[in-house]
């Protein structure tokens, strides 16, 4: 089944009309027939002046379109011609290409139905041929929910150096249960491969340096300035400075940003446990650092030191940067060192801006000694209230994950005796420091 056609505008992929349709209309007997997760794949590759894109989606997806049936709920193969074009015109709104930040429109799309068995996707020649090959004999059962929507698309481009990318628009709804799974074979390059969900994009396939670089610069902006655990980590930290102790706040965020840049990059690099266990562990060990740090402002903490345990809370804080960032790294293209680099700045440019606006309001309400005290008690109780609650839940949730393996363990206690370690000896070599400074006044 084929078809060459401009593109013209048709009904959506309508996957939340088709979630409120099967709660709302359809027997129950039928719910079972919607997966819970749903794959997407595609293929996309430019040559020449033509960007060619191949798509896979499953016959669910397409339920509101109302593709014609025979017998008990079977396609009608050769009926299909109209209800296919109107699941590319579909497909090619809810899937868009982009060249050079501008939206492509298809030359030429070819369309076919495939059975559940089909595994053509595994390779672009392969699926190519496969859809460009003869369609289904009439006679053959595919039930409406059971097989695929296989899609080949032709979009003129200006070059095959021309910025690729693709933004996806399918199904707000589902967006934590629909995965496109995307190959991108770039004409100078090896070929890439990107998990994608809704607001994903848009998704440049083959980056140059500077758009990743910004990309990444901002994610890392983004997400200092959304962590509340990390933003409630930093007031706590900043809170009892003033001007008179500005070397030792320079101290503490320089101490800060190397740990976290440290356990960031390491992990970045795969060099971190990697079981379930392992993010509700941090998770838990961010909020108890906040607890600590509430204490310690209640009691009187000494300064000139918070610098240590700020380095031994910042390691702890950078395993929790690179989550997110490791979700990500797939759109680093090859540069992944630069990207690295750009998520490190963009963290450090969001914990500077809270830092300009956060240490002129603390000074402004703790402006006397009085109000110092009493408010720094205030704000320290009120911010380890919530992360002490933060604690007994992600504590629950640590409990509900695989034990880790010895080898996890070993790497954990191996590194927090390491940290325990540097953590002495620098207090030490200080103590010894101020003792000769001490002596030679004397």
């Amino acid at each position: 089944m084929s078809t060459s056609t401009r593109h013209r505008p048709g009904p959506t992929l309508p996957v939340l009309a088709l979630l409120l349709g099967i709660s709302l209309f359809v027997p129950a007997a039928f719910a079972h027939d919607i997966p819970n997760q749903i794959r997407l794949q595609a293929l996309v590759k430019p040559e020449g002046n033509t960007l060619h894109f191949l798509v896979r989606i499953p016959l669910t997806m397409l339920l509101n379109l109302d593709l014609p049936k025979r017998g008990p709920g079977f396609l009608a193969l050769d009926h299909l011609d109209e209800g296919l074009q109107r699941a590319a015109d579909a497909t090619a709104r809810e899937i868009i290409l982009l060249e050079n930040g501008k939206p492509l429109n298809f030359a030429s799309v070819s369309t076919r139905i495939s059975q559940p068995s089909n595994q053509s996707f595994a390779g672009f020649e392969e699926a190519l041929a496969h859809i460009q090959g003869p369609p289904l004999p009439a006679n053959t059962d595919v039930f409406w929910n059971q097989g695929y929507f296989d899609a080949y698309f032709r979009y003129p481009i200006s070059s095959p150096e021309a910025d690729i990318a693709l933004d996806l628009q399918v199904a707000p709804g589902l967006r934590n249960s629909l995965t496109l799974i995307l190959r991108y074979l770039s004409p100078n390059g090896p070929e890439r491969a990107y998990e994608l969900h809704y607001g994903s994009g848009p998704v440049y396939l083959d980056p140059g340096w500077l758009r990743a670089g910004w990309t990444f610069a901002r994610l890392g902006f983004d997400h200092i300035l959304e962590g509340l655990d990390h933003l409630l980590f930093l007031l706590c930290l900043i809170a009892p400075f003033r001007l008179r102790h500005l070397w030792n706040l320079v101290a503490v965020i320089t101490s800060f940003t190397i740990a976290h840049s440290i356990t960031l990059s390491a992990a970045a690099m795969g060099l971190v446990p990697q079981g379930t266990w392992f993010p509700p562990f941090v998770e838990l060990l961010i909020a108890v650092s906040i607890v600590y740090m509430a204490i310690d402002n209640v009691v009187q903490a000494d300064l000139r030191h918070r610098w240590m345990i700020t380095g031994v809370f910042g390691l702890i804080h950078g395993f929790g940067f690179s989550f997110l960032l490791q979700q990500q790294l797939q759109f680093a293209g090859s540069h992944l060192f630069f990207s690295l680099l750009s998520f490190n700045i963009g963290v450090e440019l969001g914990q500077l801006v809270f830092l300009l606006a956060a240490l002129p309001i603390l000074g402004w309400l703790l402006r006397t000694e009085k109000a110092e005290r009493v408010g720094l008690i205030i704000i320290s109780v009120l911010v380890g209230h919530t992360a002490w609650h933060w604690s007994l839940e992600r504590f629950e949730a640590l409990g509900q994950t695989s034990m880790p393996d010895l080898g996890d363990v070993l790497v954990v206690v191996l590194g927090g005796a390491l940290v325990l370690a540097v953590s002495v000896a620098a207090r030490r070599w200080l103590a010894g420091e101020r003792r000769r400074m001490w002596e030679t006044k004397v």
